[in-house]
């Protein structure tokens, strides 16, 4: 009787079982590998990829262009060791996104750039879909990796490719497709959840070899005129204690590039930055740790590095394809940054031989002239400022502020900021890197803020700031953290040059005499200041930093101050033809 009693149960037809479609499976992705927050431009066909991730969660943090959500997911890489997401419209929107990804790319910031895309079988047979583009394979040249998802089965594996590769060995940008139709794509929800994959140990350390540390604290041993010299890669690695370690155990003079000052501070007692020409041409070995011998190090020979033949590079990098790109590296050690640097601590035994006296003693002697020199160009309080008198009014704000993040970009405005503002902690100091594009402000900016709720001091050249100063709308939306002063001297590198034919078009490196910026960011609710001297410059940028509310400074900068193309300029070549 009991058996009779049992019912059984009728299956679950196919139109009972819940389902789920593409936007979900993305969006599902995404949040099983921790991904918090899209940087963006909504439209076709992802608009509701945008809202959809809202609600489930994610933070969405919407741009006027592109390229400026792309730089933000690129710093945000940068600075959490996760790739940053943008995520763009087909087409143009794509297009305007490839600036940013490549960029990253070549800086080694993981980000994946998603776009929505035109059908495979219409772009093919070059149909004329709405925005028909390949964009496959034009983003292909331009980053480490590219993969397009056709069907919804595959999303999973799709970003868990995307998150591998954009984080594994040497980081760098990568594309996902995703074309319209993929994402209205109805599978069983059951079957869509056991598709997603959470990626386990994306970038895994890559120990280096005994004999390679070995080697190369050798030839760091013998040297008489040791240096070291720290790059963005090592201030991605975040092995801060380990690489100070490594610099305060051996005594060796250090140089940071740009985005590597705070790893240690600039004011350390072994910190080569204000003898940076000396130390170049003079050391005999030469580390490098997380750095490259490029275009910034004038490709570790020529006058910069002095007799070229009496030098040996020691370099640290987890790409092995990077070592003897310019010049013969005698001591390459692969692996990644903080394994390698930890190799070479517990390879140190017992008491380290501190560099010869007349080495440190010459650093030492030059450094201090050098400062001593600068001194008083960075006290002027004339009227009106140069780059100088602006840029030491900021050096005092950052010394008192360590822990705000400092954006640079321009010419002038970058260059001569690299070396008068110190920074004291790691991954403050955010500029344009190696490519040294502009237009990386505001979405740096932006990133910065959003993934580390510090308050964002960006300064920029007037120029610079043109290439993304409409996110000073966003930065308003988003009432974030951020000072944004802008060095303005009326044009690019300066403002006085006339029209050679004298017509009444200007010069093409001229702007509108005195243009006020600090009126942009009233319009849209934000605190607009116009200075002229540095106590100005001070009291508004400390005002601005206390209040934490998005303020724009307009800092009127000498329009005869500032040099053609900054530091650079003998990348800039001049006609020697003049025609009669």
């Amino acid at each position: 009787m009991a058996e009779a009693a049992v019912k059984t149960q009728p299956e679950t037809t196919a139109a009972e079982r819940e389902l789920t479609d593409g936007f979900h499976l993305v969006i599902d992705a995404l949040k099983l590998n921790g991904i918090q927050t899209i940087y963006g431009v909504p439209g076709i066909p992802i608009t509701d990829l945008g809202r959809m991730a809202q609600a489930a969660g994610i933070r969405v943090i919407s741009f006027r262009h592109e390229q400026n959500a792309g730089n933000a997911a690129a710093i945000a890489g940068f600075l959490t060791k996760k790739p940053g997401i943008c995520l763009t419209v087909s087409a143009p929107g794509f297009l305007n996104g490839l600036t940013a990804l490549a960029n990253a790319t070549t800086n080694c910031f993981p980000m994946i750039l998603i776009s929505g895309s035109s059908e495979r079988e219409v772009v093919d047979l070059q149909q004329g879909d709405y925005e028909e583009m390949d964009q496959l394979a034009i983003a292909k040249p331009l980053c480490k990796a590219a993969f397009r998802v056709l069907h919804a089965a595959d999303i999973g594996i799709g970003v868990a490719r995307a998150i591998r590769a954009a984080v594994s060995g040497r980081p760098g940008g990568v594309y996902l497709d995703l074309p319209a139709k993929l994402l209205s794509q109805v599978m069983d929800a059951e079957a869509g959840a056991k598709s997603l994959v959470k990626v386990i140990d994306p970038a895994p350390a890559q120990l280096p070899a005994p004999a390679a540390v070995k080697r190369a604290l050798d030839v760091l041993k013998n040297a008489r005129r040791p240096l070291i010299i720290l790059g963005k890669g090592a201030a991605y690695a975040q092995a801060d204690d380990q690489i100070r370690a490594l610099i305060e155990k051996t005594g060796v003079p250090f140089l940071p590039m740009s985005m590597a000052k705070g790893l240690l501070p600039d004011t350390h007692p072994q910190c080569a930055g204000a003898a940076r020409s000396t130390v170049l041409k003079d050391s005999d070995v030469v580390m490098l740790i997380g750095a490259r011998l490029n275009w910034l190090l004038s490709h570790g020979k020529g006058k910069t590095w002095g007799d070229p033949h009496s030098k040996k590079f020691i370099q640290i990098d987890i790409e092995p394809k990077e070592m003897d790109s310019n010049v013969a590296i005698v001591a390459p050690v692969v692996g990644d940054i903080g394994s390698c640097v930890s190799a070479l601590l517990d390879g140190i035994d017992g008491k380290w031989p501190a560099p010869p006296a007349d080495w440190v003693g010459t650093v030492k002697t030059k450094k201090e002239e050098n400062i001593a020199k600068m001194a008083p160009r960075l006290m002027n309080n004339s009227v009106p400022m140069d780059f100088h008198s602006a840029l030491g009014a900021l050096r005092a704000i950052v010394k008192e502020r360590p822990d705000a993040i400092l954006v640079n970009e321009g010419a002038n405005t970058l260059d001569l900021a690299r070396g008068i503002i110190d920074m004291y902690q790691p991954r403050k100091r955010l500029d344009v890197g190696t490519w040294g594009v502009m237009g990386i402000g505001m979405g740096f900016a932006v990133g910065a803020a959003i993934e580390t709720g510090k308050p964002v001091l960006a300064v920029e050249g007037d120029s610079a700031f043109g290439f993304s100063g409409m996110e000073i709308e966003t930065v308003c939306r988003y009432n974030l953290p951020v000072c944004t002063v802008v060095f303005n001297n009326n044009g690019i590198y300066r403002g006085t040059n006339v029209n050679p034919a004298g017509g009444s078009d200007p010069a093409p490196t001229v702007f509108v005499k005195d243009g006020r910026y600090d009126k942009m960011i009233e319009a849209f609710g934000g605190v607009g200041v116009n200075v002229t001297t540095p106590d100005e410059l001070s009291r508004a940028v400390n005002k601005a930093m206390d209040s934490g509310k998005p303020t724009l400074i307009n800092a009127m900068i000498d329009p005869a101050a500032g040099t053609e193309s900054g530091r650079i300029g003998n990348l800039n070549p001049q006609s020697v033809v003049r025609k009669k």
